[in-house]
């Protein structure tokens, strides 16, 4: 019983982890289907690779907590023991959870630097799936975020 639920545990966390996705310019929220969004054109002055740090939601830490207590009050049959190894796993595997939250969330992405055709320039940090360079054309779409694709629009 109780390493069915340890492992329900450990996989929920592993799906809740994965779930979360990175600001790319392919990737919408559901939300966004349908809504108007602008857009203007621009040039990519600047490309350089960057590292996104992983989340902090305190999931990480939470369920490494519950899976530390759970395994650290198994460490003896003498109450005492067990629950002093309870609340040393549930320290140790929160700090744990946490470290493990925080690598499983962290990414690569590219911050751009962009001059509009019209306006002053600005950086955007996106994960680069259409492998955008510097000189690159790109559209800037405006929803409820600023995203960059390549400006297909051109006559090459």
């Amino acid at each position: 019983m109780l390493k069915k639920f340890l492992l329900t545990l450990v996989w929920l966390f592993i799906f809740l982890q994965m779930s979360c996705t990175l600001h790319s310019g392919s990737t919408y929220n559901r939300g966004e289907m349908g809504q108007p969004q602008s857009f203007s054109k621009g040039i990519i002055i600047s490309e350089r690779n960057v590292i996104v740090k992983g989340t902090e939601s305190g999931l990480g830490a939470v369920s490494g907590a519950v899976l530390g207590g759970l395994g650290g009050s198994m460490a003896s049959d003498d109450k005492v023991i067990s629950a002093i190894g309870a609340i040393g796993g549930a320290i140790a595997g929160g700090m744990v959870g946490t470290k493990a939250e925080e690598l499983i969330m962290r990414d690569n992405a590219s911050e751009f630097i962009i001059q509009p055709d019209v306006g002053d320039p600005f950086t955007l940090i996106q994960v680069n799936d259409e492998k955008l360079k510097t000189g690159d054309r790109v559209l800037i779409i405006n929803s409820d975020k600023v995203r960059v694709t390549k400006d297909k629009t051109q006559k090459k």
